[in-house]
């Protein structure tokens, strides 16, 4: 349950990411799903009037959590509801994307934009970073999930991912959508087949660190290709 409100609200600043995410799971307790299974639909919605995390409202945490509540009355847990999504002959998680993000948000349209969809062509980044911390088990992402196989994972695309992906050569796209992340993914893919999103964490945080961090080590690719 906390991985998926974390990863709804991982857009902004770190520091308001961390401070939104605790106000939720605080108002939540000790334990989200006795949380979800006591409170009535109508508490639920009037459950956090005085959130705001950017333009994100109370009112769409709610959303989100109801959705997630009635997907958990149908399948038993999050783990489950997303595998019901993936077919025998997936090369990749995006029809169990598409299904999971039908499945919490509940057709209501709510929260589209914390849960959105590649069927709408995105590339589900916040989505995708929830998947790699569920799936992945290392000593960056903690794992629980079963089920799922990290290769089919798909790289959790943004402005630093999505222009590392180019510089590597890995897309020419000029829109970091569905179609990039998964010619990034692939890109990687073929260096680690098994687990083409090892690589985010430390790619990403170079990014996130500035000071010439990012581009030091894309002037080291380069050289090394020369």
């Amino acid at each position: 349950m906390a991985g998926i409100v974390a990863s709804a609200l991982a857009f902004g600043r770190v520091t308001q990411i961390l401070k939104s995410v605790s106000l939720v799971l605080e108002r939540m307790g000790p334990s989200p799903r006795a949380f979800l299974d006591q409170m009535s639909h109508r508490s639920l919605k009037g459950a956090f009037p005085d959130f705001k995390h950017r333009w994100t409202t109370g009112e769409d945490v709610s959303a989100l959590l109801l959705g997630v509540r009635e997907a958990l009355g149908r399948h038993g847990t999050l783990n489950s509801c997303f595998i019901a999504g993936m077919g025998p002959g997936d090369r990749d998680v995006v029809n169990a994307l598409a299904g999971f993000s039908r499945e919490l948000g509940g057709g209501s349209g709510a929260c589209d934009y914390l849960l959105p969809s590649p069927e709408k062509g995105s590339a589900c980044k916040r989505l995708n970073l929830f998947l790699r911390w569920m799936v992945r088990s290392d000593d960056v992402d903690p794992g629980g999930w079963a089920g799922v196989p990290p290769a089919a994972l798909l790289i959790p695309l943004d402005t630093h991912m999505y222009r590392v992906g180019t510089e590597l050569g890995f897309t020419q796209r000029k829109q970091p959508g569905l179609r990039a992340a998964l010619e990034i993914t692939d890109g990687f893919r073929s260096m680690a087949p098994d687990d083409p999103v090892r690589y985010d964490f430390s790619l990403t945080r170079l990014g996130m660190r500035g000071g010439g961090a990012l581009e030091e080590f894309l002037d080291t690719v380069d050289r090394s290709r020369r």
